[in-house]
């Protein structure tokens, strides 16, 4: 089969090689644009460009998806299928244009968390099951007729890294065989219509999401701290300073009456929630590096009614 395929980070890199390792005739590979990075503002390549240039496959840039130019070099390719992984939202002349459409890789079990960040709501929202979703792209983004979902486990260990690696390695092996299907019949693709009821939001993640208000029980602060872990982090304030959390442990160990009072107990620490105590296991002072929280112990005074406050602004 003769395919695009489009994508720009990480995640889409082993659905790429596993198109590439195929057999199917890869015809190019479109990504974003070169962005300046850094202090120097050198250009960076996206992950997918750097698997792409290292293999020797036709790459595409467009700065617009609905540029005529761009619109016109795919007609000329003439894909047999688009296949879409963590990219741009494509414009009707664009995943129209295959002879067996588009198809897009989602890190959820449709139609729940639809939007930018379902790895992070996921863990967020406290499940402990989500998965990834192949679909036929159609106008309303995440919304497609679904071709394969597979389950995929959120242990209590998970934060979004763990849960983006292996949403990534399983993908990739949805997506080769949504493609052996399409390949076999377009006709008699299995496709489930997805149930508007039980839709959920994703939004990307902005700075108020990550605040942690340590007014709310420990199992949902625990779950904001994993979700948002690595990146970009869940924090909180400390005369008048920033703090971000990377890990917790729970507990049974019950709360203070003031939530956010920081407890030390046997060179740990702990944080006053609604309801218990939460361990800080891994944390990160402003203008420092992340340490583990016997680490920041060590080489940071706190004194009896030190709390971590909800930092405004």
């Amino acid at each position: 089969m003769n395919i695009v395929f489009m994508g720009t980070p990480e995640f889409a890199v082993p659905a790429l090689r596993g198109i590439h390792n195929s057999g199917h005739k890869l015809l190019s590979v479109v990504t974003a644009p070169d962005k300046p990075k850094g202090r120097g503002l050198k250009l960076s390549e996206s992950a997918v460009k750097q698997y792409a240039m290292q293999n020797r496959l036709n790459v595409l840039q467009p700065a617009k998806l609905n540029d005529p130019g761009f619109v016109k070099a795919l007609q000329n390719l003439n894909p047999d299928l688009i296949v879409v992984v963590a990219f741009r939202i494509l414009p009707p002349e664009v995943f129209n244009l295959p002879k067996y459409g588009s198809i897009n890789l989602h890190a959820s079990l449709l139609p729940k968390y639809r939007g930018a960040a379902p790895i992070n709501w996921a863990i967020i929202s406290g499940e402990n099951q989500t998965g990834v979703t192949t679909f036929f792209l159609k106008d309303k983004v995440d919304t497609g007729n679904i071709i394969l979902q597979q389950k995929v486990e959120i242990t209590d260990h998970d934060n979004a890294g763990t849960l983006h690696d292996k949403l990534m390695s399983v993908g990739a092996e949805v997506v080769l065989d949504t493609i052996k299907i399409i390949e076999e019949d377009k006709n008699k693709v299995p496709l489930t219509e997805q149930n508007e009821s039980i839709a959920t939001p994703a939004p990307k993640i902005f700075k108020e999401d990550c605040r942690i208000n340590w007014n709310s029980p420990a199992q949902k602060i625990h779950n904001l701290v994993r979700g948002l872990s690595p990146h970009p982090g869940s924090f909180t304030s400390l005369n008048g300073k920033q703090f971000k959390i990377y890990k917790t442990s729970l507990t049974d160990l019950a709360a203070s009456e003031d939530s956010g009072e920081i407890i030390i107990k046997e060179n740990e620490m702990y944080v006053s929630c609604a309801d218990f105590l939460l361990k800080i296991e891994e944390i990160q002072p402003e203008g420092k590096r992340r340490m583990s929280a016997k680490e920041f112990l060590a080489g940071h005074k706190l004194v009896k009614g030190d709390k971590f406050m909800y930092l405004q602004g």
